[in-house]
């Protein structure tokens, strides 16, 4: 594949975007974001053009994709909100790919999901499974990265883990708390996409970090490094639920929803493939826990907030 001198990347403002444009200016690559939040704060100095959104508008796509060598695309819902539902999700998926195609983007790096599927009850999964069909029929080469749990600096689920550890006497663990999760670093993440899309043709490839826990575990793990004493407090996933609503209610917020309790629980988070990342939860740990969980993370305000 011909050298990347210019990539389109959505979300660059907020998490795995961040990662990947970041990797990509170290390369000396010129980086355009797709974003809903132009005025979040820009972290790169203004080092990256940005552009809006607009589904509405498919032309408007084209043109910010026009030079582009590869597009990354990151965008999806962990939840529908108002008007904004899944089925929009992989519609809006739909036209950021042909998009990509009619500007002639040489290669599409799309973010999915570990263990996808068209039979799943889980709306996101089932839906990152329907973009990814949608992905192949554009006819542009692609490169599609799977991703277990994702961690690193600034991730919404961790960071807000360890912020109720660090807070409360007990954390509910939804169920016995023995599935398993296999967390991969973000700089990892983007390292794999970054170089999928140098290789020739079409992939599909799980992005899974070195180590696997129990859910359990990871909490015990994410505590002690914290220096935190905490109880673990084993509940139905429906009442683990209520509590950790209870602390949404009171940040105006969304914690977590009861399909990705029921995604987590099921294992869904794993990868049966070798890893790919070789960053260890256990070490990142060992160097962020006197930062993390610190103050609160705010799904909705981060992601929500500026959406029309």
């Amino acid at each position: 594949m011909p050298t990347i001198d210019h990539a389109v990347v959505t979300g660059a403002f907020s998490y795995t975007g961040g990662h990947i444009a970041r990797l990509l200016l170290d390369q000396g690559v010129a980086v355009t974001t797709l974003t809903r939040h132009p005025d979040l704060r820009d972290e790169f100095a203004g080092a990256v053009a940005t552009a809006s959104f607009d589904f509405d508008a498919p032309d408007e796509l084209r043109r910010t994709m026009e030079g582009a060598s590869v597009f990354y695309n990151t965008y999806w819902i962990r939840f529908e909100r108002g008007g904004t539902t899944f089925e929009n999700a992989v519609e809006n998926s739909r036209l950021l790919f042909e998009a990509a195609a009619d500007a002639g983007v040489r290669k599409i790096v799309h973010i999915s999901v570990s263990n996808p599927s068209p039979t799943s009850a889980l709306p996101y999964f089932s839906g990152k499974w329907r973009v990814e069909k949608e992905l192949e029929r554009v006819g542009v080469p692609y490169a599609i990265i799977r991703p277990t749990l994702v961690f690193g600096t600034g991730d919404l689920l961790l960071n807000n883990i360890a912020w109720a550890i660090r807070r409360f006497p007990i954390f509910p663990v939804y169920g016995d708390g023995e599935y398993q999760v296999q967390p991969v670093f973000a700089g990892d993440v983007a390292s794999q996409a970054v170089a999928a899309a140098a290789d020739h043709g079409s992939s599909v490839a799980d992005a899974a970090g070195p180590e696997r826990f129990s859910f359990s575990e990871m909490l015990r793990l994410t505590a002690a490094a914290m220096g935190v004493r905490a109880r673990f407090l084993r509940t139905p996933p429906g009442i683990g639920l209520a509590l950790t609503n209870i602390v949404g209610f009171l940040k105006r917020d969304v914690n977590l929803t009861r399909d990705e309790i029921d995604g987590l629980t099921a294992g869904l988070l794993t990868s049966d493939s070798p890893p790919t990342g070789s960053t260890k939860f256990t070490g990142w740990l060992d160097n962020h826990a006197r930062d993390l969980g610190r103050s609160y993370e705010s799904e909705l305000r981060r992601n929500w907030t500026l959406r029309t």
